[in-house]
């Protein structure tokens, strides 16, 4: 196909296709977090250094020229957690237990192990909310935690209503970060997680719900969150969040996501 001076194929359309979707994917990732602005300034100093060496600009197209060498491996260090997010969509994307059409054909059972503690977590759950106690709790899928877990303190407990209880008691040495659940065994308590940088994080939200943002965006551990001041139940997963759930909203939730 001729348009102009121009001769287009089918490999030019499928290019030029899959540079839009990948330009796509990077704007969904940066969109709302102060690596939007630092790309958008990275495009226009490149636009100026292109125009400066069709102007024949020597001095300027040689400072910018500079910039323009090191200029991926700036964007590498910049972009580090952003590309770790787009790395792990791509991955999951192609995982077997990620991918819908195959889920079709396969479904995981829950065993009776995980039942319990699904039931003891919601028990506990409920507990702290009603008496406004702080909690915040990562059940791990499919993404090894095992940093995460040597941030805190190891515990390697049966899960329990009644250890959870004790563990974010407010006069509890280890209520202050997370516990992890891995393997149906109560992993850690008082881990670390990675606070979300992304602005469409309603202001509302407190540290508990950016340090579970964080975990669901790097990780695809689901995290639930019990606020101490409203005593609101939040579940996230994937980037997403479910306010505001009863007892039994909960339990669902975390039925579906054991068995996705």
């Amino acid at each position: 196909m001729h348009i102009g001076f121009l001769n287009i194929d089918f490999i030019d359309i499928v290019d030029v296709l899959f540079v839009a979707f990948l330009l796509y994917q990077i704007y969904r990732l940066i969109q709302g977090s102060i690596a939007n602005k630092i790309f958008f300034g990275f495009i226009i100093v490149y636009v100026v250094y292109l125009l400066a060496t069709a102007f024949g600009m020597e001095l300027l197209s040689a400072i910018l020229g500079q910039f323009m060498n090191v200029g991926v491996l700036a964007l590498l260090i910049i972009f580090q957690q952003e590309i770790r997010r787009f790395l792990l969509m791509l991955g999951r994307s192609t995982s077997f237990q990620e991918n819908a059409i195959l889920k079709r054909f396969y479904t995981p059972k829950i065993s009776k192990e995980k039942v319990s503690n699904l039931q003891a977590i919601v028990e506990a759950t409920r507990t702290m909310a009603a008496t406004h106690t702080g909690a915040l709790i990562v059940i791990e899928k499919e993404d090894d935690l095992k940093k995460f877990i040597e941030s805190g303190d190891e515990i390697d407990s049966q899960v329990s209503k009644r250890l959870l209880l004790t563990i974010f008691h407010k006069n509890s040495p280890l209520h202050d970060g997370a516990v992890i659940i891995k393997n149906n065994r109560l992993a850690a308590a008082r881990c670390m997680l990675p606070i979300s940088e992304s602005g469409t994080i309603s202001p509302t939200l407190g540290f508990r719900h950016r340090a579970a943002f964080g975990m669901s965006e790097q990780t695809d551990a689901a995290v639930i969150v019990v606020s101490e001041e409203k005593g609101e139940i939040s579940f996230v997963s994937h980037g997403g969040i479910f306010r505001n759930m009863s007892s039994k909203d909960l339990e669902t939730k975390l039925g579906e996501y054991l068995l996705n």
